[in-house]
């Protein structure tokens, strides 16, 4: 499977003319323990698919030989790489180890789809810009990252669009939150239970991103084989404290939030001021117009942090 005279995957049920409708066949990377990973596999079962996770846990993910084999067995319609370094601050002191995971796999694996029926969904990130803009970034702006993770992540998207221009694209998206794993909005709930006040800084401002939306954005440009770079990240902008903000108000905690500016949360990494991504060719090629983050804020934290009834 790692190019043109490669043996074709088995090509997608509903591509074959005039065959019974089955279900499509789906590889989650990352998708046993990831918060976005959860997600994808979550929305393709409920899809109908057919899904198969693998992740480091699973074995070697990485070697070229065991994912090739594991890939031969499944087959997949579909690939959703949710695999990456994410540890921003930790990327400036150990950078090859994120180019490792945010650059050379995707290129692995986009060779490895290359020429073949798969189609490969891999994931970008808001921290390829400079912050520098004033209005949200569209997929054409220049791209300037200030860390060594977003350095990693636009030399991975790019790798891999180079090996597989014709079946492969990379979604940005920005500031996830969702169940199955901790994320910013889970972090800053647990503090709001147990502390006064919470200092959260208020000079950067992204796009928050609930992980169920995502997925469903993510599915939607894999059945229409989109290729190319496409932000896919909700409606609307925040900084860091309004997200906590509202999610702290939503639970009625005690606590009060603080703004702060970045100075005062010193971090190894350097984070974009601004990185509000643009989504206008997303609902160009799908059709999906991206709810407001606060909705989908309100959405996960009443699945997630409800009272259940026999607390009452």
């Amino acid at each position: 499977m790692n190019g043109p005279d490669a043996a074709p995957c088995r090509p997608c049920p509903t591509d074959i003319p005039g065959s019974d409708p089955a279900p499509a066949t789906a590889l989650v990377l990352g998708g046993a323990t990831g918060m976005l990973g959860q997600a994808l596999v979550r929305a393709a079962e409920a899809r109908g698919w057919l899904v198969h996770t693998l992740g480091r846990e699973d074995g070697p993910v990485s070697s070229p030989d065991w994912l090739e084999a594991r890939m031969a067995e499944i087959q997949p319609c579909y690939v959703f790489n949710a695999i990456a370094y994410t540890a921003v601050d930790d990327a400036e002191d150990h950078a090859d180890e994120a180019y490792a995971l945010n650059k050379s796999f995707p290129d692995l694996l986009g060779r490895m789809v290359r020429g073949s029926a798969t189609h490969l969904v891999h994931y970008g990130t808001d921290f390829v810009f400079n912050g520098k803009a004033h209005a949200p970034y569209t997929e054409d702006d220049a791209t300037e990252p200030l860390s060594v993770y977003g350095a990693s992540k636009l030399a991975g998207e790019q790798a891999l669009l180079a090996a597989a221009p014709d079946n492969a694209c990379v979604l940005r998206t920005a500031w996830l939150f969702g169940p199955g794993r901790k994320n910013f909005v889970s972090t800053m709930l647990r503090l709001a239970a147990s502390s006064p006040c919470l200092t959260v800084v208020h000079d950067q401002v992204g796009s928050p991103t609930f992980t169920t939306d995502l997925a469903a954005m993510s599915l939607a440009l894999a059945e229409i084989r989109a290729t190319g770079v496409i932000h896919a990240v909700n409606g609307g902008q925040a900084s860091w404290c309004e997200l906590a903000s509202e999610a702290v108000s939503l639970v009625n905690a005690n606590a009060q939030v603080r703004p702060i500016t970045s100075g005062q949360w010193p971090q190894k990494a350097r984070r974009p001021a601004y990185s509000v991504l643009d989504t206008s060719r997303l609902t160009q090629l799908t059709g999906i117009r991206p709810r407001p983050w606060p909705q989908a804020l309100r959405d996960y934290i009443f699945q997630s942090f409800a009272p259940r009834s026999e607390d009452h």
